[in-house]
């Protein structure tokens, strides 16, 4: 993993470079298009190999059998039961497909691809020393990572978060997305040295990806997550490509059902200047319904979460657990509670019971 050791000023946690001495005024850049964020905890993965493609279709959630170089999607691996065992970012260059996963999830993805070669022409392979950075395009910010590998063309992949991809559904009733502007993309580079600031650091891009619903594995996902339930059909899954793993529970809820649970943005008061934390309980009550997956603080809307609740729980005010604390929390809704209702079933007309033996053509 890059370890981005020559930027100055970094603020660590871990491995994770958290800012820059000043989140917020981090945060207005990078939304302008204007700094670059060194991404320590992602990695990444390549797929190499004349079966790629077809191959990555046939396993995942996403139809990519037809991608051209230079095309980005994003894809899902679901067990059986069409729950998400992993995400990743897809970007195809013409001679290997480029995976981009979370930290904590790229090991296993790579274990689980080599798993399912078996004749196929394919190589997998995970890139730890791979220099990956963030930014959002059509800034300074992309001019600089052109510019900084002025013989070749960068690999970069745009996050499809921001419109529904083909095949896709939107759940999410918003007539203006948040995720509209939301021009994440994610550059390759050959040397963290060559990179030239301003930088962002991983707080700042964490606010900006909740203000735009946008789920992560790192944070959206459990033992139990669905696809219907963050709305992520929108951007990693085609809904009418051929059999997957998972494809029927996928279709089966989409069009008959509703995800047990839904995918709530949360705007939280921040008069306590007390920021919960992923797990912390959200309340309607004295219920619990559900909890926080993703917090921030935006810099103009303040503190604001992403949470996992309760088909069930009420659409209006919640409030969260933070500790001994209790943060009023204003609730808007991404994916309904009716999500998932997206066909009309016809239904067979219930034939009376008649007593045995008699012939319905002699029945008043």
């Amino acid at each position: 993993m890059a370890t981005f050791d020559g930027i100055a000023g970094a603020v660590r946690e871990g491995e994770l470079i958290a800012h820059f001495g000043n989140p917020l005024v981090e945060q207005r850049r990078l939304a302008s298009g204007e700094a670059l964020v060194p991404l320590t905890d992602r990695v990444l993965i390549e797929v190499a190999g004349n079966d790629r493609l077809s191959w990555l279709d046939s396993i995942t959630s996403q139809a990519v059998s037809q991608l051209r170089a230079g095309d980005s999607t994003e894809l899902l691996v679901l067990d059986p039961q069409g729950r998400v065992e992993h995400a990743a970012g897809v970007l195809e260059d013409g001679e290997s497909v480029w995976l981009i996963a979370d930290e904590g999830d790229a090991e296993k993805l790579t274990a689980w691809l080599q798993r399912m070669v078996f004749r196929s022409r394919v190589t997998v392979a995970l890139r730890p020393e791979a220099v990956l950075v963030g930014f959002f395009a059509g800034g300074a910010a992309e001019a600089r990572i052109t510019a900084s590998a002025p013989h070749q063309v960068p690999l970069i992949w745009r996050d499809p978060w921001a419109r529904v991809q083909p095949g896709g559904h939107q759940y999410a009733a918003a007539a203006d997305h948040p995720a509209a502007d939301y021009a994440w993309s994610v550059a390759v580079v050959d040397d963290a040295r060559s990179l030239r600031g301003p930088f962002a650091g991983a707080l700042a891009a964490e606010a900006l990806r909740i203000a735009a619903w946008r789920p992560r594995w790192a944070y959206e996902v459990d033992d139990r997550s669905i696809p219907h339930e963050s709305d992520w059909i929108r951007s990693a899954v085609h809904l009418s490509k051929g059999c997957y793993r998972g494809q029927e529970t996928v279709a089966k809820v989409h069009n008959l059902g509703h995800p047990p649970r839904r995918l709530a943005a949360l705007l939280l008061d921040g008069s306590d200047v007390v920021m919960p934390s992923p797990g912390d309980a959200v309340l309607a009550g004295d219920a619990e319904v559900g909890h926080i997956t993703s917090v921030g603080m935006h810099h103009e809307d303040g503190l604001i979460a992403l949470a996992i609740l309760s088909r069930r729980a009420p659409v209006g005010e919640l409030a969260v657990r933070a500790g001994e604390t209790m943060i009023a929390a204003a609730q808007q809704v991404i994916v309904p509670a009716d999500a998932g209702a997206t066909a009309e079933v016809p239904r067979l007309t219930r034939l009376s019971r008649r007593p045995a033996g008699e012939d319905p053509r002699h029945s008043r």
